[in-house]
């Protein structure tokens, strides 16, 4: 008995890993696991009766918690806009502007698939329309199948790790910190990736030209009366957004003082760049309504297309992560917005109907019942892990490993990636964080940066071969067996499940590329939210009730309780 009483912990955790092995549900794992083992506790003496007492407490904290509104709202948000066909005219407007390049329809899939990412933020969605509607183009036209199927998968990933990310709002609420802060440590990488993205299929196009086609000229259909492109138009049209962008960015201290009236003040790097991008992008909407209304003729078919088709999603990004980053608006208040703005959106192109919205609201109850009842089942295991030293055990565990925090960062990550291969990363976020965390938090490292890393690491879980989800999406659509092309009339080979694992490994490696990034440069995460020569993190002071894990046996979140409270 005293052997079990002092092992109790370390048993608790290899029975939960026995329960999810056996594929009993994870929300009833989690709290079948909890009470269990508080029933041993409270035989062995471990705990007192009483202790259960504080479950009951922590649901209903669960339930205010209003951080978490922003998982519905961001989830609803997202829904409408997959059914309202935004991502199609993206994925054929952008084909067609880089159809004359080689590889030009994966730079368009990169593209749309960060833009919708920053839209709707749901990998499926992601994937899946962009499966449905890029690749039988790209094998029509002669793209190897496993980089197009890697660029899909990869690419709708982007909505894990691109803020608004439904896993971020959970890993902010699990590390007790800002929503607001994590998306903006989360900005510079997350887009770092897709530059990455971007650099291999350069790459690919000097090395293996022959796998990355450019359209042919009768697949270009959007011209000029003369045949031209009419791409030149675009450049200019974006030189000149870009130019206006840059010198407000630039000027943007003494403009914002002038329009207060107070003394220029230096500004977060991330309020500057969102007020100059969305400054650039308004000129460049104004130009070319101005163009149309007035029929000047100044600016060719394709840039006005590409201006009327991209500025929607724009503007819908920032009146989601504009107002947050600018201060204007809280997460929840944000996710509201944006759960707004795509309802009008889809009216604007005439899909918002009762059955588009009956749909998003079901797929919305769904995804946001799931979360409440696993980050109950948490609650339940972890307060009676906590109860019997769980905590203490894995943080002498972690802190004790060769390396500081170098060390424990790399375990850490590699531990999360394993996981990755059998767990979702709602499951990851609700199971590992609590163990992690504190650990993280007594090594002193900063937990907006730990929280971007194991977010950034998480994201591979949609990746891994062969139980990444993406590739299970992309599966669902992409054609398995031989078939007719409905414009050519030609019959095309599918695409194999191998081929479809064979793809995402190399976009798996850029994954951990970036990981290794983040460990090595933490400045990629932390200068997204300091203020350039003005802040030093280590000496900022927080209020009481945020301090996350700064003192042994404080609650994650502060008070009120949420699903990661000891």
């Amino acid at each position: 008995m005293a052997w079990l009483a002092q092992n109790l912990a370390p048993l608790m955790f290899l029975g939960l890993i026995f329960f999810l092995l056996y594929g009993f549900p994870v929300a009833f794992a989690l709290g079948a696991c909890g009470l269990f083992f508080g029933l041993i506790g409270i035989e062995l003496g471990l705990l007192a009766p009483v202790f259960f007492q504080a479950l009951p407490l922590r649901i209903f904290g669960i339930m205010q918690n209003e951080t978490l509104l922003a998982v519905p709202f961001f989830t609803l948000m997202g829904l409408v806009l997959e059914r309202s066909g935004m991502a199609e005219d993206l994925l054929d407007t952008i084909g067609q502007l880089f159809g004359s390049v080689r590889g030009g329809l994966a730079f368009a899939v990169i593209f749309v698939g960060a833009l919708l990412a920053a839209t709707t933020g749901v990998v499926a969605a992601s994937v899946i329309s962009m499966g449905l509607i890029s690749l039988p183009i790209m094998l029509r036209y002669g793209y190897d199948r496993k980089l197009a199927s890697g660029v899909i998968a990869a690419s709708g990933t982007l909505a894990q790790i691109i803020p608004p990310s439904l896993v971020l709002i959970v890993l902010a609420d699990q590390l007790g910190k800002s929503v607001g802060d994590l998306y903006k440590g989360a900005f510079i990488p997350a887009f770092a990736l897709v530059g990455l993205y971007v650099l291999y299929v350069i790459g690919l196009t000097i090395l293996r030209p022959k796998d990355l086609p450019a359209l042919p000229p009768e697949a270009r259909t959007i011209r000029e009366d003369d045949g031209s492109s009419g791409t030149r138009s675009v450049a200019v049209l974006a030189v000149i957004a870009i130019a206006v962008g840059i010198v407000a960015g630039q000027h943007y201290n003494e403009i914002l003082a002038w329009m207060t009236g107070g003394e220029p003040k230096e500004q977060p790097i991330d309020e500057t760049v969102v007020a100059a991008t969305t400054l650039a992008t308004l000129v460049a909407f104004v130009i070319a309504l101005i163009n149309r209304v007035f029929r000047l003729g100044l600016l060719s078919r394709m840039a006005e297309r590409v201006t009327f088709v991209l500025i929607p999603p724009l503007a819908l990004i920032f009146l989601v992560l504009g107002t947050i980053f600018l201060g204007v608006a809280t997460p929840t208040e944000g996710g509201a917005m944006g759960a707004v703005g795509a309802m009008l959106l889809a009216w604007a192109r005439k899909r918002l109907d009762w059955s588009l919205l009956v749909q998003a609201l079901k797929g919305t109850t769904t995804l946001s019942s799931f979360v409440m009842f696993i980050l109950i089942g948490s609650t339940m295991f972890n307060l009676t892990f906590q109860g019997v030293g769980g905590s203490h055990w894995v943080q002498h565990l972690l802190t004790q490993l060769p390396g500081g925090q170098v060390g424990f960062l790399i375990f850490a990550s590699l531990f999360v990636f394993v996981l990755a291969f059998f767990l979702d990363y709602f499951e990851l976020a609700f199971i590992v964080i609590p163990l992690l965390g504190p650990a993280a938090n007594a090594l002193g490292i900063d937990l907006i940066w730990f929280g971007v890393l194991i977010a950034m690491v998480m994201q591979t879980s949609f990746m891994h071969p062969p139980f990444g989800f993406a590739l299970f999406f992309l599966r669902s659509v992409a054609p398995a067996g031989e078939y007719v092309d409905a414009v050519t009339g030609k019959k095309i080979r599918g695409v194999s499940t191998v081929e479809i694992y064979w793809g995402a490994i190399p976009f798996l490696v850029l994954q951990l590329v970036m990981v290794g990034l983040l460990i090595a440069f933490p400045s990629l995460v932390t200068m997204s939210f300091s203020k350039v020569g003005k802040v030093d993190l280590e000496k900022i002071e927080i209020p009481a009730g945020d301090q996350g894990w700064g003192s042994e046996g404080s609650a994650p979140g502060g008070e009120g309780g949420t699903g990661s409270d000891w």
